[in-house]
């Protein structure tokens, strides 16, 4: 049974038996990992690459794969992790390869959408991706500029509303609205 979608179709017992079958998004990767099929086929789930981690972000995913788990804190973007696979399931092909393809996403549960003055995000926020445009007769919301936002997470942990996670920037447009 195919599935229209790109993420990897993984059957439950029951639901293969009734014919139906879930879409699993893939765990969110370490910097620098080569692509998902690759990764799965030469990553050996030797726990190296978490143990660098000096932040701790990586962790044990589904079926021991190594992911990343921002809510434990930000990517440093130190590459402790490249340097430590031995398989090779993460590369940093130079100096300016990207670690990966992924902005922060505000979304709408932000406590300034509800009325309630709010910064952290921003305070946390090391490529002062994320500013507040001051709205009238209301708190200031927050903006991300996506060209200045690296993915490394720092916002998501602090933030008391759960309301950032991280998105690809393939699904981002190409012109975004100031």
């Amino acid at each position: 049974m195919a599935s229209s979608s790109t993420s990897p179709v993984v059957p439950s017992r029951r639901g293969f038996l009734r014919g139906r079958v879930r879409d699993v998004k893939p765990a969110r990767r370490p910097p620098w990992a080569v692509n998902e099929l690759a990764f799965l086929d030469r990553c050996t789930r030797c726990d190296r690459c978490i143990d660098a981690c000096p932040t701790g972000i990586l962790v044990r995913m589904d079926g021991g794969f190594p992911g990343v788990d921002f809510t434990r804190g930000e990517c440093t973007f130190c590459a402790d992790c490249v340097t430590h696979c031995e398989p090779r399931a993460l590369v940093r092909a130079d100096a300016q390869a990207l670690p990966w393809a992924i902005v922060a996403e505000i979304g709408a549960s932000c406590l300034a959408t509800t009325g309630v003055e709010c910064r952290v995000c921003g305070e946390t926020c090391p490529a002062s991706a994320i500013r507040f445009r001051p709205q009238l007769g209301g708190v200031a919301r927050p903006q991300l500029d996506a060209t200045q936002c690296t993915g490394c997470g720092a916002c998501i942990a602090p933030c008391p509303a759960r309301a950032i996670a991280m998105q690809s920037t393939d699904n981002l447009p190409t012109e975004r609205e100031t």
